[in-house]
């Protein structure tokens, strides 16, 4: 009978592996635990203490995976930004009609509101807060916002002959009133949401309209 060649992971490795999961979920766990307690309170009037003591972890334990709160402030904005941006990206993605993608977006946007609220409103919160890195964040993402959709406009106009003019303007303008209307949205009950999408998309069309019409007249 051959002898069977067995291969073992090496203890220490196998060690080092489980104390980096351990790390990185108790690192999720600080992330998830600040953005439910800034939905009630704001980010910025959260302490390092109430957060350590919600998430089950010595104040101590805290600078092993943070320098302080405002890079823990700076991750839940990276992971709030990314989550919504691609969510929005997937719903544009899903048709070829510039009718579909406006459709498919708002209805997913109001769906994320309707389940992430608090992820939003830590968006909408700290875009005016004392933090300036924090500042500077959420608008390096709703630049990404814009560039994203800017880059889809253009592809969607070209498809149909129908060139848009300026298609990043069009973008930080639809950008700008979505969350506005978001704003909005999050103080409603989900079952009067319904009208504002219905406003939010004719918005919408409206500035795209504009942006072909600008076009034409060059």
């Amino acid at each position: 009978m051959p002898n069977r060649v067995v291969h073992l992971i090496p203890a220490d490795r196998a060690s080092r592996g489980s104390r980096n999961e351990q790390k990185l979920r108790t690192r999720q766990r600080l992330i998830d635990v600040a953005l439910g307690l800034s939905a009630e309170h704001g980010f910025s009037a959260l302490s390092l203490r109430e957060v350590t003591k919600a998430a089950g972890i010595t104040p101590a334990a805290f600078y092993r995976h943070f320098r302080d709160m405002e890079e823990l402030g700076l991750s839940l904005v990276d992971q709030v930004g990314l989550s919504l941006r691609r969510l929005l990206r997937d719903a544009r993605h899903r048709t070829e009609s510039e009718k579909g993608m406006v459709k498919a977006s708002i209805d997913a946007f109001m769906d994320y509101l309707h389940e992430n609220g608090n992820l939003f409103r830590l968006l909408l919160g700290e875009r005016q807060g004392a933090s300036p890195a924090f500042r500077k964040a959420i608008h390096a993402e709703l630049d990404r916002f814009v560039s994203e959709l800017s880059e889809d406009l253009e592809r969607y106009a070209r498809s149909r002959g129908a060139p848009l003019r300026n298609p990043e303007y069009a973008a930080e303008a639809t950008v700008a009133v979505v969350f506005t209307v978001g704003a909005e949205a999050l103080e409603l009950p989900r079952h009067k949401q319904a009208s504002l999408a219905f406003r939010l998309a004719e918005e919408v069309k409206m500035i795209l309209r504009g942006a072909r019409a600008a076009s034409r007249k060059k």
